[in-house]
């Protein structure tokens, strides 16, 4: 740790930050915009301090722009998450009020007082992972959208409507069918018209992503493509968020962290285990899709699943014991990925202990233990659909 600590609480537009030393005696502070001027004042005046630290609120949203700056022009950068920086706001005085130079005082104080937090490296390969997968959730949700405008277009001018899962060129071969002769009819079949062209478009720009999507996993020399139930998304999502596997001490963290692992609700005599709601929600749901996949098709997943519920479990809980021994599999894959790539402790190119791509170093304290060994690998059949 440096003798001075630099907090830092960004905006999109400006950016106030505090000077504390090894006391939490202040120094300096001062609000600078994020322009190129402000930046360069910004770091001017905390190169005035020979022996420095610079403690950046949520280098993973709306920090990221400052921490990637300061990390390009050779400074030292910690990532203070946002509940780290509350907790400190809220013990210190002046009645927990919160605003910027306050909050750039509790992030200075908590990278002080917290050890082992993450330094922040330059963003790598995993980054550019998770922002072709956030894009081609995004084409997802925009796709699903307008089929639903066009179902509801369509249930007004074909009896009964269209089927569920309909495609661009079902959708024109239905409405070719129909020829209203009032101006309610003629401009609801021609927003359907415009909702299938806009359709053709959407589909279009998916297909490009998914195959960058490939493209990108494949350079990473990763084998999770390999696991029956996980695409290019699926991989490239597990890939982006979860950055340096080597940071989970076990499987049994990693299950913790992602949520597949269950909590305990036993009572009396009764031994029972409940969903737990924590965790990683897009790791959580990427495992959800691979278990889901598994159950469509003859695979080891499937038959674990129904020796689950002859034992007695639900189908909801016997789906969550499934996700969990599928996060055993994913965990497993990836330490091999990283045992054979030695491109980095990820398992792919750029990757390092400190990733920027991973989420602060989890220090999970979980009585849940691994199930007794992963699910056994199952690879892809042709008929299968990627996730």
């Amino acid at each position: 740790m440096g003798q001075v600590i630099i907090g830092v609480d960004p905006h999109k537009r400006s950016a106030t930050v505090e000077v504390i030393d090894q006391r939490e005696r202040v120094l300096g502070k001062g609000r600078y915009s994020t322009d190129t001027d402000g930046y360069r004042a910004m770091l001017t005046a905390g190169r005035t301090h020979p022996d420095r630290m610079w403690a950046v609120e949520g280098c993973n949203g709306i920090g990221r722009h400052v921490a990637q700056r300061l990390l390009a022009d050779g400074e030292t950068v910690l990532d203070v998450p946002a509940k780290l920086s509350a907790r400190a706001r809220v013990f210190a005085t002046g009645q927990g009020r919160k605003t910027d130079p306050v909050d750039a005082h509790s992030v200075a104080v908590a990278a002080l007082r917290t050890p082992g937090l993450r330094r922040v490296e330059i963003d790598d390969t995993t980054v550019a992972l998770r922002l072709l997968v956030d894009r081609r959730d995004q084409l997802g949700r925009a796709r699903t959208e307008l089929v639903s405008r066009l179902h509801h277009l369509l249930l007004e001018l074909v009896p009964g409507g269209a089927k569920k899962d309909l495609s661009a060129q079902q959708a024109r071969a239905l409405l070719n069918t129909v020829r209203p002769r009032d101006v309610v009819g003629k401009t609801r079949r021609w927003l359907a018209s415009e909702l299938i062209h806009e359709l053709v478009v959407i589909d279009k720009k998916i297909k490009v992503a998914k195959q960058e999507l490939t493209d990108l996993v494949a350079a990473t020399g990763s084998g999770l493509m390999n696991l029956h139930g996980i695409g290019s998304s699926g991989a490239a999502r597990l890939l982006g968020d979860i950055g340096d596997i080597a940071r989970f001490p076990s499987r049994a963290h990693f299950a913790s962290w992602n949520g597949t692992a269950p909590i305990d609700a036993s009572s009396g005599n009764q031994d029972r285990h409940r969903l737990s709601r924590a965790g990683n929600r897009r790791i959580n749901r990427a495992l959800h899709i691979m278990a889901i996949v598994q159950l469509r098709h003859d695979t080891e997943g499937r038959r674990y699943y129904r020796r689950k519920l002859a034992a007695g479990k639900t189908s909801m809980e016997a789906l969550r014991a499934l996700k969990r021994r599928l996060s055993d599999l994913v965990y497993r894959q990836m330490l091999a990925d990283t045992e054979q790539a030695g491109t980095g402790p990820g398992g792919h190119v750029g990757a390092t202990l400190t990733s920027s791509a991973a989420d602060p170093n989890p220090k999970i304290d979980t009585s849940e233990k691994s199930l007794p060994g992963p699910a056994a690998t199952h690879p892809k059949t042709p008929t299968l659909i990627g996730g």
